[in-house]
């Protein structure tokens, strides 16, 4: 899906299927590690 949103994006140059592009890569480049210290951060505030 990473893919065709960014083949996509450079045929079309839909902005909607670019955000869509950056979202898989945020997602993939996330590791479960940050992402459980974001949670928590996040909890933490909220207490």
């Amino acid at each position: 899906m990473r893919d065709f949103s960014w083949k996509y994006f450079t045929m079309t140059g839909d902005v909607e299927s670019y955000l869509l592009y950056k979202e898989f890569d945020y997602q993939t480049s996330v590791r479960p590690e940050e992402e459980e210290d974001i949670v928590s951060d996040d909890a933490d505030e909220l207490n």
